[in-house]
């Protein structure tokens, strides 16, 4: 294959959840469309009204908060590392440990199908850079850079 990346996916949410150590109410990852290792992601939340968000953020004017979106993004890089250093099923984690540049384009409304591009920056041996786009039908709705850090889950 001359060293080209191997596109793989759609992933479903049984794929999602062993990369994942996420959970009802906080997986924000509901498919993954395409995952190139060592390259980048294409992941589906479905924004639903029924997310317990939208009952104070805002009432009679539902917009998903700003930092869930940015969590979805660095959930769907958590997967897209999961996935690319071969550690489904570790126990391993993707911990936050920097965001910048976050910019937030347009409103996030329930009913849409919120689609996150991340790819990969940087990647070392326990520490990655992203940079993550969520769109909503092909329009910018917001942005990110972001560092991780691959690590055990605490004992």
């Amino acid at each position: 294959m001359d060293g080209e990346a191997v596109e793989r996916g759609p992933l479903d949410i049984t794929r999602v959840l062993a990369a994942l150590p996420h959970r009802y109410p906080m997986l924000l990852v509901d498919r993954v469309e395409s995952l190139v290792p060592d390259q980048s992601i294409a992941a589906i939340k479905a924004v639903s009204f029924n997310e317990p968000f939208f009952q104070g953020h805002f009432p009679g004017r539902p917009i998903m908060p700003g930092v869930l979106i940015v969590e979805a993004l660095a959930q769907a890089a958590g997967v897209l590392a999961i996935e690319t250093l071969g550690l489904a099923g570790t126990g391993k984690l993707v911990y936050f440990m920097a965001i910048e540049n976050a910019k937030f384009r347009k409103p996030v409304e329930p009913g849409v199908l919120l689609r996150l591009e991340v790819s990969f920056v940087q990647k070392r041996a326990r520490v990655c850079k992203f940079a993550g786009r969520a769109l909503v039908d092909g329009e910018l709705a917001a942005e990110a850079s972001f560092t991780a850090m691959i690590a055990d889950a605490p004992a």
